[in-house]
């Protein structure tokens, strides 16, 4: 993949490149930490230049929600879409809305040529959700009596 993409391959490019497969949606002290699993003395600095070196030709995705610190993904060249839970911040991937890339039509392009949709959905995951389970009986609740 290096090589297509016309970068040398370096130890530091392929545990980053490693790294974000192995952890999608990862922030980058994750992807640091990984990394260091692999090559110890690794700097922060050298992580944070692999990461834009790859995400600038297109091996890597940054993405960043609302309120969120930068993540990477190793899932590009597709157009998917996010889905992000308010409470714990996980992160899912999720299929293109409706038809091809970019997904959805802008009421007006303003003459743009465009080539890509960034949607992201916002909501709770199941572990974060309350329970919604309407045949489930209420607790009791102490009335103070």
């Amino acid at each position: 993949m290096l090589r297509e993409a016309e970068l040398r391959v370096t130890r530091p490019r392929v545990a980053v490149l490693s790294a974000v497969h192995d952890h999608p949606h990862a922030d980058t002290e994750t992807i640091i930490g990984a990394v260091r699993g692999a090559l110890p003395k690794v700097s922060h600095q050298a992580v944070y230049d692999v990461l834009r070196a790859l995400t600038s030709v297109g091996l890597l995705r940054r993405i960043q929600p609302m309120g969120s610190v930068a993540r990477y993904e190793a899932r590009v060249g597709d157009n998917h879409h996010h889905i992000v839970c308010r409470s714990c911040e996980t992160i899912y991937d999720v299929d293109c809305a409706v038809g091809t890339p970019p997904c959805l039509t802008a009421s007006d392009a303003h003459g743009f040529s465009i080539d890509e949709a960034e949607v992201i959905y916002w909501g709770l995951c199941p572990d974060c959700a309350p329970d919604s389970d309407p045949d489930k009986p209420e607790p009791e609740r102490n009335s103070g009596d």
